[in-house]
């Protein structure tokens, strides 16, 4: 017990300095993400409580101040300080940064993960591991411990004398996927580069859905690239993404129909019909469900925020 309480007062003395230091590199940046000298390293900043909808890449994510509720699908996770986030595929995500303020912002550390990377380290590690038979869901949450938060604190300090992020940046890194394949999630990780697994099959079947998401789905196409019956291809990809194939195309469409009316002043019906919809009042009532309210109210509030 007392090394338990030990080892939770380094941990949360370490998320301390952590937090000091992306306060630091993202002061007077504004919110959003922002990127370093290291190239797989981001810092997360925020001063108010934010809805969030994107598609998540592949990464590591670490809060060290505040708190964040995300949406899978129908699932739901929470996660605050001195708690990781790791996502495997590429995720269409809906939440909200749920504990933030201008006087304490809500600060994260987020690493992008490389599958060839975790690969090469898998090989030397576990050289006979196999695929294995289960999916794992493509988005999970787990508690720090010591010897990853070390990582990555070391990492973020290579910020300080730049001149030493070509040599040792790629040895923390390493460090860090290894910490995360010898704990408590290391066989999701291990999926994320096992060739065959059925993640990594998953994987390239969403790379197809990304590309020619506003085209018809093919269901049966797509279970034969992944090798798979399209009943077994449903079930995995399900476990994996939280949602059917059909319902992640339908997030994306409405994800970048968003964006178009945001960033490119689309109107609605014109953005329905760029992502692939047909009728736009069923555009607008899947879009009213998925962020709560109708494509011209959102954007209004989105533009005055």
């Amino acid at each position: 017990m007392k090394t338990e309480t030990i080892n939770h007062d380094e941990i949360a003395s370490r998320c301390a300095e952590l937090a000091a230091r992306a306060a630091r590199h993202t002061d007077g940046r504004g919110n959003g993400f922002h990127p370093t000298e290291i190239a797989q390293l981001e810092f997360m900043r925020d001063d108010a409580s934010t809805m969030i909808c994107n598609v998540y890449e592949p990464a590591l994510a670490i809060i060290v101040q505040g708190k964040k509720k995300l949406l899978l699908g129908e699932e739901t996770y929470h996660y605050g300080v001195a708690q990781y986030l790791v996502v495997s595929v590429e995720l269409p995500v809906r939440g909200f940064i749920v504990e933030a303020t201008p006087d304490k912002p809500y600060l994260g550390f987020l690493l992008k993960l490389s599958p060839l990377q975790i690969f090469d380290i898998v090989a030397q590690v576990q050289p006979r591991t196999v695929a294995e038979e289960s999916s794992c869901r493509g988005l999970f949450v787990g508690d720090v411990d010591l010897p990853l938060i070390d990582c990555v604190l070391r990492l973020t300090q290579l910020l300080d004398t730049p001149q030493d992020i070509p040599f040792l940046a790629p040895m923390i890194i390493r460090e860090i996927y290894y910490r995360l394949l010898t704990g408590e999630q290391g066989g999701a990780i291990r999926q994320i580069a096992t060739s065959g697994s059925n993640m990594q099959r998953i994987a390239s079947v969403i790379e197809v859905i990304k590309t020619d998401f506003t085209q018809p789905l093919r269901v049966e196409a797509l279970a034969e690239q992944a090798n798979m019956s399209a009943s077994s291809f449903h079930r995995h990809f399900k476990a994996v993404t939280s949602m059917s194939p059909l319902q992640y195309q339908k997030q994306l469409r409405l994800l970048e129909a968003r964006r178009l009316m945001l960033a490119e002043d689309a109107d609605a019906t014109h953005a329905a019909y760029q992502v692939g919809y047909e009728s736009p009042s069923q555009f607008s009532r899947e879009y009213s469900r998925m962020f709560g309210t109708s494509p011209i109210q959102d954007i209004q509030r989105l533009r005055i925020a």
